[in-house]
């Protein structure tokens, strides 16, 4: 696999990007990318071989740091630093459902691969909040439990903060980063805490599964590694080195082939899996990399391929891939 600089849009938003996804292809409207700003708002684009704004949504009093789609391409979320997580209709920008939680306290969020729920990195609340898609009540708190032999305290409070979140692709666990370095991985159906994979010394700020093999999970860190687990047997499986700074965000191709990182070193950054090195590194940004995103498969007229990523220079950059 090889990307190739497709477009670039600068001044995409007013402030930062700091959150990229893929509404996925309905059967009337091709896939969308999804991006949330400091700028509170949260934008829709059609980025097949230009970035031209579909439309802006508004509603955050704060910056939007997160934003999901849901598999149906028919509804997606953003959550922002006001606390609060809005649920809304991608073609009609109405508000499906608001989702509150204490300050701040929504960071990375993701639907269940079957759109049955919504989990959300829960900061401070040292859990992961998971909304069931159907009532939109609060269907479980996944608490990460403390460190054995200590005492509740805000030191340990502000390290198990949660940062990132993932559902294995079969939908039966789901993985959460923190500001210690350490992932958890529970049991989502009886809401149980399985056990910590170990390596990263820094937060861990973007969580994958592979999708070919739901045992497997990448992790990227403050570290500038990203690190492969097998979630199931709590083992280091590699260690990828590459960036000079923190790893911001990571994502996989749908295929399985490649790995595609952004970081705080402004690059962004192609993984061969195979042999587990950087390939590849794109220089399109002048300032760090928050989200790095592949498009999913489907939708017609889709002839290649695509990534984007987004940056603190408010720019979107699309790439192709083959």
């Amino acid at each position: 696999m090889k990307l190739a600089g497709l477009k670039s849009l600068e001044s995409a938003h007013d402030d930062s990007i700091w959150a990229a996804t893929w509404v996925p292809a309905t059967e009337t409207r091709p896939s969308l990318l999804l991006t949330g700003s400091l700028d509170e708002t949260v934008r829709l684009w059609k980025a097949d071989d230009d970035v031209i704004l579909d439309r802006t949504n508004t509603g955050h009093s704060l910056g939007v740091v997160s934003v999901a789609a849901h598999p149906s391409g028919v509804i997606a979320a953003s959550a922002s630093l006001d606390s609060f997580v809005r649920v809304f209709d991608v073609d009609s920008n109405a508000t499906v459902a608001t989702l509150e939680a204490p300050p701040s306290e929504s960071w990375q969020m993701q639907f269940h691969p079957k759109g049955t729920m919504l989990a959300v990195a829960g900061g401070s609340s040292t859990s992961i909040k998971v909304w069931d898609t159907t009532t939109w009540q609060l269907a479980a708190s996944l608490q990460i439990p403390r460190p054995e032999s200590s005492k509740p305290n805000d030191k340990i409070a502000t390290k198990k903060f949660v940062l990132s979140v993932a559902w294995s692709p079969d939908g039966r666990r789901l993985a959460c980063g923190s500001m210690d370095g350490t992932i958890s991985v529970f049991d989502v159906a009886r809401a149980k805490f399985l056990h910590h994979l170990e390596g990263h010394l820094m937060p861990v700020r973007s969580l994958i599964y592979y999708p070919n093999d739901p045992r497997v999970l990448f992790s990227g860190s403050d570290d500038a590694h990203i690190h492969m687990y097998d979630a199931e047997g709590k083992s280091l499986i590699g260690s990828m080195s590459g960036h000079s700074s923190w790893v911001l965000s990571i994502d996989a191709s749908p295929d399985g082939g490649a790995i595609a990182s952004g970081s705080s070193d402004k690059t962004v950054k192609l993984w061969d899996l195979s042999m587990r090195a950087a390939v590849q590194s794109m220089t399109n940004h002048s300032d760090m990399v928050w989200g790095v995103a592949f498009r999913p498969p489907g939708g017609a007229g889709v002839r290649a391929g695509r990534l984007a990523s987004v940056s603190d220079d408010k720019t979107i950059s699309l790439y192709d891939y083959s």
